[in-house]
């Protein structure tokens, strides 16, 4: 940087993109899962975790719901 800027007499001001930055998380996957998301990213040229991203905020956008009712299993005969 040169050494004719002064930056002391600047004022700070809050990031405007602060809301919008994305929160890192921790988030276990089968290797399937990733392979599958990975194939995908090669597809488009994008990094992995962009595509499973855009895939969330998508399901998330239209509210898309897991269905997690799973019939009982019959009973198994001994």
């Amino acid at each position: 940087m040169r050494k004719h800027y002064d930056f002391s007499k600047m004022k700070s001001r809050p990031n405007p993109y602060a809301a919008k930055l994305k929160t890192p998380i921790s988030i276990r996957l089968s290797p399937e899962t990733i392979a599958h998301f990975r194939s995908i990213a090669a597809e488009t040229g994008m990094p992995y975790q962009r595509v499973i991203n855009l895939y969330l905020d998508d399901c998330a956008a239209r509210d898309v719901r897991l269905d997690l009712s799973w019939r009982p299993r019959a009973s198994v005969r001994r």
